[in-house]
């Protein structure tokens, strides 16, 4: 999770975020001692770097980092404010704080990886992530000064569109937890030896996720897709990124349904196709999907499939292949 306008500025582009972080902070207060970690937190290193400190504040965006973070706190018995955001949407909640649920009572096996989303891949409003981190450092504030009542046991959820705020009362320490119930026997070891990539189906690496569902038949270049519009070929495409990221950037004559709302919206995508002439060849006109990545238009071919537009296929690489394959000038975000 980037807290971007909080503390990550345009002057700091291609600069690691250890240093963009930590020249904001020494900009708002010089007397504050910084310690930067510039390398990725794994099991091999991180009981070594967050024995260090107090408290924790997560704003990562991945399953395997989360369940990392978590049980490392755990094993070290060390306070953890978690925030998230996606979209326009964020939640906080203290995980091991008293005697309160950690991470993996909430959710002891992770989710399927087709539900989770980055912030790279979905997006994420700036102010979102900004007030989601600025209320973790009130959290943490707290715990270190002993004030207030911290969100242990309780969650934070925040929806921007509505400007509502609500906080809900989650499950406490489960019994049964792998890591911190009462008969768990998760040590630094075991914390050493776990594999958070194979747990979660999830890579670590920041580097944006790369689906592979359909096989060749059912996929095309952005190169190739160019090529047929060049040669008039009759066909409907159809975008399906969430409305507020279609209405930044799309390809011409796209027709925007969000993954979410295909099923809804079947009628729609059988309509485009009937208003499409034959080409000359006097067949049915073609239905490809695109997205920001190629992942979520993957995820939509699937479902297409089965809703019966079987030749349906999905744009390789998203609209990020097309400005890397076929127009250097059309806008990424």
């Amino acid at each position: 999770m980037e807290i971007v306008g909080v503390i990550h500025s345009e002057e700091y582009i291609g600069s690691p975020k250890v240093e963009s972080a930590a020249a904001a902070c020494l900009k708002i207060n010089s007397t504050v001692l910084i310690t930067k970690h510039q390398e990725a937190l794994r099991t091999t290193n991180a009981l070594d770097i967050v024995s260090k400190y107090d408290i924790v504040i997560d704003a990562t965006d991945n399953a395997p980092s989360r369940y990392l973070i978590n049980d490392c706190c755990v094993v070290l018995g060390k306070p953890l404010v978690s925030g998230a955001a996606i979209g326009m949407e964020g939640q906080l909640t203290v995980y091991n704080y008293k005697g309160g649920p950690c991470y993996r009572c909430l959710f002891p096996l992770p989710p399927p990886t087709t539900a989770c989303q980055r912030c790279s891949d979905s997006g994420v409003l700036g102010v979102v992530p900004g007030i989601i981190g600025c209320l973790q450092a009130l959290e943490a504030i707290k715990i270190a000064s002993s004030v207030g009542e911290p969100l242990s046991g309780r969650m934070l959820l925040l929806d921007s569109l509505s400007t509502k705020i609500r906080i809900v009362k989650i499950r406490g320490r489960s019994s049964q937890c792998e890591v911190c119930g009462e008969n768990s026997f998760f040590t630094p070891q075991h914390f050493k030896g776990f594999d958070y990539e194979k747990f979660t189906q999830t890579p670590l690496s920041v580097a944006p996720v790369k689906l592979s569902l359909l096989t060749p038949d059912f996929r095309i270049t952005a190169k190739e897709y160019k090529q047929r519009i060049v040669q008039g070929e009759a066909h409907v495409l159809v975008d399906v990124r969430p409305e507020h990221h279609f209405k930044i950037v799309s390809l011409p004559n796209a027709l925007n349904i969000p993954l979410t709302m295909i099923e809804q919206r079947v009628g729609d995508i059988s309509s485009a196709l009937k208003e499409k002439q034959p080409n000359s060849s006097g067949s049915s006109p073609h239905l490809y999907v695109v997205c920001r990545r190629g992942n979520d238009s993957q995820r939509a071919v699937q479902l297409l499939h089965k809703l019966g537009f079987v030749a349906a296929r999905d744009i390789i690489g998203g609209i990020e292949s097309w400005a890397r394959e076929v127009d250097p000038k059309f806008p990424t975000y």
